[in-house]
């Protein structure tokens, strides 16, 4: 069964990682897909693929430091399809060179963390929603993260910035609902993205794992489904959550971590 026949939807930052897994699952459902993204290239090698997979997907120009194509965006996919059902907030983003903790992190940069990543959420929802309320309806659908309600040794720009979506999500789902728009967020946990593989020791994943009682990373596909079920009408009775997709981190007494390592060693 296609979950999404006949939906228009748009996808930020989606040529690669949970963007391009969410993309793919969408066109599968049977939706027509855009790709917001900044390399047209990239974005035409996926098009390629959903289409011989028998997707529809297409391209359109985003960029997050050029700021009118936040809105952009929206305006093109509506004045080609005539309608928008469907938006994935996706782009996000830090610079761990500077994105530290209060006292060693860089104020400027800090600031601008929190701007960029935050806009690109108020931006785009702000010029969907006019067009979702005359369509009848639609769902918002945010990436945010986990690190927006766990706190974070390091990091304290992207962390601000996603709780403020979170809250933001909150919101936008409150004030739209009587249009029947719904705004949902979703919090991943580690995510096996070639990004993150690429820039994480494998000391620091061995780490981090012993708290996820899952014990494994998740992969960009656990949160797609999650997108889609926010997407679709499975969830048409639920707006303004927010889930975190996490393996479990968080959940469990902070001493798991130690009771965890002592069993591996004990199975060992």
């Amino acid at each position: 069964m296609k979950k999404l026949e006949n939906k228009v939807a748009v996808v930020t930052s989606s040529t690669k990682g949970i963007g391009l897994a969410t993309a793919e699952l969408f066109a599968k459902h049977g939706a027509i897909v855009y790709l917001a993204a900044r390399n047209e290239q990239l974005a035409n090698e996926v098009i390629a693929n959903i289409t011989k997979k028998g997707g529809t997907a297409k391209f359109v120009y985003f960029n997050a430091k050029e700021e009118h194509t936040y809105t952009s965006i929206i305006e093109e996919v509506v004045s080609n399809e005539g309608k928008i059902d469907i938006l994935v907030n996706n782009y996000g983003g830090t610079d761990v060179r500077y994105d530290r903790d209060l006292v060693n992190g860089d104020t400027e940069h800090f600031f601008r963390i929190v701007k960029d990543n935050l806009q690109s959420v108020y931006l785009p929802s702000k010029s969907a929603v006019p067009h979702m309320i005359k369509n009848g309806g639609g769902s918002i659908v945010n990436i945010s993260t986990i690190g927006s309600v766990i706190p974070d040794l390091s990091r304290i720009a992207y962390c601000v910035s996603k709780a403020a979506i979170n809250s933001l999500t909150q919101n936008i789902a409150t004030q739209y609902a009587k249009h029947h728009v719904r705004c949902n967020a979703i919090l991943p946990g580690l995510i096996a993205t070639k990004a993150a593989l690429d820039n994480m020791p494998e000391e620091f994943i061995e780490s981090f794992l012993h708290h996820v009682p899952l014990n494994r990373m998740g992969k960009p596909e656990d949160i797609a489904n999650a997108v889609l079920y926010y997407a679709s009408d499975d969830s048409s009775y639920i707006t303004g959550n927010l889930l975190e997709v996490a393996g479990g981190f968080g959940m469990p007494t902070p001493q798991y971590a130690d009771f965890n390592r002592i069993d591996n060693k004990k199975s060992t």
